[in-house]
């Protein structure tokens, strides 16, 4: 009887991972959420192509991230980027490659994006800057990673699978998106659209479109009197200052606010952030995700920046701590690589306020 009882519980295991693959492979196809970042600044271009640029420098940087890595199910992602300002064309260009991998089967996403922005000064005071972007995707799963409830007998392993499935399903597209990002010294708002075109991205053969992400970001910095470093000629003061920041976000039916603060204390930055919709309830449950905190450390120069950051997101959520919530990575260095003779644009004019 216990060896019994044992097969059973490890049958239902199996299927449960199953069904709970199902459901989220169901809610990808159908609603098409996409990958989000806690250090959501600090991806730049997948947060706005309007950023392409921004720093007025050359950059280059990578985003990791992975979501729930107590579960099966987790989300591995990895992202790469490098952006260049043109100085004499008031413009910026940028390349962004990106992969993540879900669950069982390993549902994979892997998209190669080129994005462009243009600086417009409107004022003394304020720059517009405005960004597009096209991309072209690939995603594919394996569904022979999978067991079903036909294959077991008594609790074992034994027979084939009469669900039909292509063992390595595969689907390719173009995406196209686009942003505006207004900024002062101090303050900043963006809009972003992304997957304007809505492309079909179904793995099945079915017509599946892909919803189009509205995102609405924004912050203000509080400075404070700056802190100092080096001596005589080599002084050089050092940013302290409270940035309150949020992202609004919306894709299909699905909404998410993230609503919190850097405190920079150069070179240490520290951060603090909430996810959710707490006025919206789904399911009779209210949607509180998750609280991240933040560590980073960031190095300055006339004409040079590094960053390097790490964030874990505590799950707040009925999921509960069993998820291992999400650790996240960030790395960017911006340099100057223009005529040594004339200073770089990001002294010479406003640059967008960095955080």
């Amino acid at each position: 009887m216990p060896l019994y009882k044992n097969k059973l519980i490890k049958l239902n295991k199996r299927l449960a991972l199953a069904i709970t693959f199902f459901i989220i492979l169901k809610s990808a196809t159908v609603f098409g959420q996409d990958v989000q970042f806690s250090q959501f600044y600090s991806a730049p271009l997948y947060l706005n192509p309007a950023f392409t640029g921004a720093t007025q420098l050359t950059r280059v940087g990578t985003n990791y991230r992975n979501q729930w890595p107590a579960l099966q199910a987790n989300f591995v992602t990895l992202s790469a980027y490098v952006d260049h300002f043109i100085d004499d064309k008031n413009s910026g260009i940028g390349f962004l490659i990106q992969t993540d991998k879900a669950g069982l089967a390993g549902l994979r996403s892997t998209s190669f994006t080129g994005t462009y922005s243009y600086q417009l000064p409107i004022s003394q005071t304020f720059t517009l800057r405005a960004g597009a972007n096209a991309g072209y995707y690939l995603r594919d799963i394996n569904f022979s990673n999978l067991t079903f409830g036909d294959q077991y007998v008594n609790g074992v392993l034994t027979n084939p699978t009469n669900e039909q499935f292509d063992a390595g399903a595969l689907k390719n597209f173009f995406n196209m998106g686009t942003g505006v990002l207004l900024y002062s010294n101090d303050v900043w708002l963006g809009v972003a659209v992304d997957h304007l075109n809505q492309p079909n991205q179904s793995l099945i053969g079915e017509e599946d479109k892909l919803p189009m992400k509205i995102s609405v970001h924004g912050g203000y910095k509080f400075q404070f009197t700056p802190g100092v470093t080096g001596q005589g000629m080599y002084t050089r003061p050092q940013e302290r200052s409270l940035t309150p920041t949020f992202q609004y976000k919306q894709q299909g039916r699905f909404t998410q606010i993230d609503l919190g603060m850097y405190l920079t204390f150069e070179p240490i930055v520290f951060g603090l952030w909430y996810r959710g919709v707490p006025y919206k309830r789904v399911n009779e449950i209210t949607n509180n995700e998750s609280v991240v905190v933040l560590l980073g450390f960031t190095k300055r120069a006339k004409d040079s920046m590094f960053k390097v950051g790490y964030s874990y997101d505590i799950t707040i959520s009925k999921l509960g701590s069993s998820s291992g919530g999400a650790h996240e990575f960030s790395l960017s260095y911006a340099w100057f690589t223009g005529d040594p003779r004339k200073p770089p644009k990001n002294v010479r004019l406003i640059p967008c306020p960095d955080i």
